[in-house]
């Protein structure tokens, strides 16, 4: 790990203060996954600064529950997130999504705001031995296209880069439509958490929108008939503490068999939380049966980039939605 400078905020309004932060520079909440990049040398930040301390203010730290939805802010950690009766009851898709991540050790240190903007990365990225990688290098190529690709996107990819973005949480979070509170020096914005995160085009090393010096303060989940019938389902190598091969995220508002509105995001296929529209349209107004589902599932991946290895992540992925959706169907509410 190389030498960096450590500074601490203490207050939010500390945040207006750093008019000066670069790309040199890195947020620190729980660190599970910045202190991880140090020490492989992949991430070399000048100065870390930490927002630990702000977790004991309620618009950083706080749970608030309302009829008109959920706020949650962006240093709760992830754990106590997962373990909220409310949120276990009437938003599962978010509590599934949050125990089914890492392990519970990691689960008990991060933010739920550091979980979203862990970077999208593969073994090629964390590797410096591998020269090529746009994400790291840009310009360099992209070692993973010709190389081993199992574990690599299928949905969002570009010539420049083909990593699967990692999160859990971010898939509930598109699903569910929600919005997320950005801060910094220029002062505070919001926008919808579909926004947040960038394919990577001609630029892999820009993930997000996030302005020099933005951090996320707070998300908010809006009520709506379709939280209570949520689930995540991940599909994986190992049972516990492993990346999605492939996730589902799953809500809907069913009028007894029929589709009132259906929201659906993919994880570990695409290059960012994936909301699959797509699949939404064709549900929509449909009585759910595996049919119907089967051709939602469809409509999801045909737009898939399958590459040497991973080409069986697209049925994957098409039997992990209909796994989803036909669960949801059935969940008693």
């Amino acid at each position: 790990m190389r030498p960096f400078s450590y500074q601490r905020l203490l207050h939010p309004r500390d945040v207006a203060a750093l008019q000066h932060v670069s790309s040199r520079d890195a947020y620190i909440a729980g660190g599970t996954t910045l202190l991880d990049l140090m020490k492989l040398d992949v991430m070399r930040p000048e100065r870390v600064i930490d927002l630990d301390a702000l977790s004991q203010n309620p618009d950083f730290g706080g749970i608030e529950v309302a009829d008109s939805g959920l706020y949650l802010g962006a240093l709760v950690r992830m754990a106590d997130a997962a373990d909220h009766e409310h949120i276990r009851g009437n938003y599962p898709v978010i509590s599934q999504a949050l125990n089914l991540a890492a392990s519970q050790q990691i689960r008990n240190m991060a933010s739920l705001g550091g979980n979203v903007l862990q970077r999208t990365r593969c073994p090629y990225f964390r590797d410096t031995s591998w020269h090529a990688c746009n994400k790291r290098t840009p310009g360099s190529g992209c070692a993973a296209i010709g190389g081993f690709n199992r574990m690599h996107a299928v949905l969002g990819t570009s010539d420049n880069c083909i990593a699967t973005y990692p999160g859990d949480f971010a898939q509930a979070l598109v699903a569910l439509d929600a919005d997320v509170f950005i801060i910094g020096p220029h002062g505070s914005r919001t926008i919808k958490f579909a926004q947040l995160h960038t394919q990577p085009a001609d630029e892999p090393e820009i993930e997000t929108t996030l302005g020099p010096g933005e951090l996320i303060g707070a998300f908010r989940i809006p009520a709506g008939p379709w939280t209570r019938r949520s689930a995540y389902v991940k599909v994986r190598d190992r049972e516990s503490y492993e990346f999605a091969m492939a996730s589902a995220a799953v809500a809907l508002h069913l009028d007894g068999d029929v589709v009132n509105e259906a929201r659906i995001a993919l994880g570990g296929v695409a290059t960012v939380p994936w909301r699959a529209r797509e699949a939404e349209t064709r549900l929509a107004g449909k009585q759910l049966d595996e049919a119907v589902a089967l051709d939602a599932a469809a409509a999801a991946f045909a737009d898939a980039r399958p590459y040497e290895h991973n080409g069986f992540k697209v049925q994957l992925g098409k039997a992990t939605l209909v796994r989803s959706l036909l669960q949801v169907k059935v969940m008693e509410i």
